[in-house]
């Protein structure tokens, strides 16, 4: 939701090619799960540097706009986590994703993401406007050296 480069050029090589992708990340190292919503927990891997969330991701804006959209996930009867999955899948060229998972509780609990994979377009209105309003430094993956707004 936050880092959207696949967006620019990648996801209509895909459609274009008839090639999936899969996505890695959809969680955005646990940024978009309940773990941040009360800030940063001590024994989170996020207290601990260097890592690959940094402490610019985790500001305070930034972690409003992340209980906004914890807001819409719970209106929608989800958790944050499954509604960022259904997020990325509802892509018709996203076959997959790739979500790393610490406990069996989470693996389940990203499955149940697939019971709802549909968004209104008010929804999504409201997503796009919250993530854009976040600003994130530039993805460790991208090859562009713009921030991620």
């Amino acid at each position: 939701m936050f880092n959207r480069w696949i967006e620019d050029r990648l996801v209509d090589v895909c459609d274009e090619s008839g090639v999936g992708m899969i996505a890695f990340c959809p969680l955005y190292q646990g940024l978009l799960t309940n773990k941040y919503l009360d800030g940063i927990p001590d024994d989170s891997r996020a207290s601990q540097a260097p890592g690959l969330i940094r402490p610019e991701e985790l500001s305070d804006g930034v972690l409003d706009v992340v209980r906004s959209l914890d807001a819409i996930a719970q209106k929608r009867g989800q958790s944050l986590a499954q509604m960022a999955i259904a997020w990325i899948l509802r892509l018709p060229e996203v076959t997959s994703v790739l979500c790393g998972a610490s406990r069996p509780e989470q693996i389940t609990e990203n499955c149940q993401a697939l019971q709802n994979r549909e968004f209104s377009i008010e929804e999504l209105a409201e997503i796009d406007r919250l993530t854009h309003s976040a600003s994130l430094p530039s993805s460790l993956w991208a090859k562009d050296d713009e921030a991620v707004t």
